[in-house]
């Protein structure tokens, strides 16, 4: 009697590591950074946000004092430990906004669900900022973190059912965008110009028609680095286009501005849209 070879069982094609991460199953990577964050948000009730994005090299006050004490301890940079110290200033105006706006948004008692709940990229500086003081308010939070080489795991005060990990950055971004209800940018850099002028654009354009306040943050900081009336005089944007934000330096104003927009515009149409 002829002997039979052994019974044979295939790997499953999703099971298949090599093939997940082959360029041919790009669709279904994407597709998963699709899925997976919209079961996630529909799990934990998340209708909403209210976005924070800014640097993530701005440290907390208390860091960047003992930073400054070191430097002048051991012969150190003070010049550059005191600018740190002086820009810290942002991160804990972040921290107390995002606690304001937690508090507010947990006193809404909404049963469609969790409401204007802090969204940020879920790193370091102004993201942990915003983490943290929605945290520190109770309240949970959304990290929308992204795999870089220069960056390891999403802030600790990112609540952990709620700690997401991105390979491409265009569902990330789809995904900061279609739950925001309103837009908070602290000073910051490439990353920071990236994502407020592609908010800008949609907004412009009316590929995104809802209602998205936005607030620059640091009148200082923005007034040097983005000269909006020149490219009005220029005839590059609209006048209007100007209106689609607001400067300040003040919490309690940023705080006043976002609720009251929210209250008009966002409070009576729960869930995510563009």
């Amino acid at each position: 009697m002829t002997k039979k070879p052994p019974q044979h069982f295939p790997t499953k094609a999703y099971k298949d590591e090599a093939f997940i991460n082959s360029p041919e199953a790009r669709p279904v990577r994407i597709l998963a950074e699709y899925i997976e964050p919209q079961t996630r948000f529909a799990e934990n009730g998340i209708q909403d946000t209210i976005l924070f994005y800014g640097s993530a090299r701005i440290i907390s006050r208390e860091e960047a004092q003992e930073a400054l004490e070191a430097a002048k301890a051991e012969g150190g940079d003070i010049a550059a430990a005191e600018r740190r110290l002086e820009i810290s200033k942002y991160y804990e105006a972040t921290r107390e906004l995002s606690n304001r706006l937690t508090q507010w948004s947990k006193d809404l008692r909404d049963e469609s669900g969790r409401r204007f709940v802090i969204c940020t990229g879920g790193g370091p500086g102004i993201m942990e900022a915003a983490n943290r003081g929605a945290s520190e308010a109770q309240g949970e939070n959304v990290g929308l973190g992204i795999s870089l080489p220069f960056e390891v795991g999403n802030n600790p005060w990112v609540t952990r059912s709620l700690s997401l990990e991105f390979h491409y950055f265009f569902t990330r971004k789809f995904w900061f965008l279609y739950l925001a209800k309103a837009l908070v940018l602290m000073p910051g850099g490439f990353g920071t110009m990236d994502e407020l002028f592609e908010a800008l654009t949609l907004l412009q354009t009316r590929k995104m028609r809802k209602k998205l306040p936005i607030v620059l943050f640091g009148r200082e900081f923005w007034d040097k680095v983005l000269n909006f009336e020149a490219m009005v005089d220029f005839g590059t944007i609209s006048p209007e286009d100007v209106e689609l934000m607001i400067k300040t330096d003040s919490v309690d104003e940023a705080f006043k501005y976002i609720t009251d927009q929210l209250c008009e515009h966002a409070l009576h149409c729960p869930g995510g849209r563009l």
